[in-house]
């Protein structure tokens, strides 16, 4: 199911649009995953607590099952995550603290993921598109988003200085396209990461083509982020051009 946002304009030819972060509804005995993309959010996965909060074992179980459906949302390269839950309520807080206890992989190195809490109810449609029009959402998908593209200028500028003999940034559409189509080949460097900036997207002439570039990646598997020119992260891929595809 989705749900329109209504803090960005949708054109008839409606679309997802792209990702940029991941909203996580925590309540006493449920939680609700969903996607949010540039247009739209789209529920993944609700998850329910199958017994009382009060049960160490079940509220691990319970705070598992979310960190488990937020994974393939990671793996595709969404690392800004939005955490919310009622006011005057510690569910947020107390499923932070187990990412913080047992998963210090997703708060360490440059593939770590950005986490901001909120206060308000997202498990309904109802309640993300009530939670998606407030200035403090706005606010923290900017905050993470900053963080997240941060993580990724420090990946970018340790691939440009590696020193190993294969190619591991390419600067063209020509040679995206060439890499994210043709077969993978044992041994020889694959495609992880497909970056553009908002301008390049937005002034490019070859739409069709980038269109069905971003498409197949995502597809394919292959992380794609959409990121703001005013970023550094954003001005430091301008500077190689305004596309850049890492392979690894």
């Amino acid at each position: 199911m989705l749900v329109l946002l209504n803090w960005v304009m949708v054109s008839k030819s409606y679309r997802r649009g792209y990702p940029v972060a991941v909203l996580v509804g925590v309540e006493q005995s449920q939680g609700a995953i969903w996607k949010i993309y540039s247009k739209v959010a789209k529920l993944e996965v609700n998850v329910h607590l199958e017994g009382t909060r009060s049960n160490a074992k079940v509220l691990y179980g319970f705070h598992e099952a979310i960190v488990n459906a937020l994974r393939p949302s990671l793996k595709e390269g969404t690392k800004s995550i939005i955490v919310a839950s009622p006011q005057k309520t510690s569910y947020g807080q107390d499923f932070l603290n187990h990412v913080k206890e047992h998963h210090q992989w997703l708060l360490q190195g440059v593939n770590k993921a950005s986490f901001k809490q909120i206060a308000g109810s997202a498990i309904t449609h109802a309640q993300v598109g009530n939670i998606t029009s407030l200035g403090e959402f706005k606010q923290s998908i900017n905050d993470s988003a900053f963080e997240e593209t941060e993580n990724i200028r420090e990946l970018l500028e340790k691939r440009l200085n590696t020193t190993a003999t294969d190619t591991l940034v390419l600067f063209s559409l020509e040679e995206a396209e060439d890499a994210i189509y043709s077969q993978e080949t044992a041994g020889k460097p694959k495609p992880e990461y497909l970056l553009l900036t908002d301008s390049y997207l937005a002034g490019d002439r070859r739409k069709v083509r980038l269109n069905r570039l971003l498409q197949i990646a995502q597809n394919r598997k292959i992380k794609t982020r959409i990121i703001s020119k005013e970023s550094p992260a954003g001005i430091r891929l301008n500077q190689l051009g305004g596309l850049v595809c890492l392979l690894k």
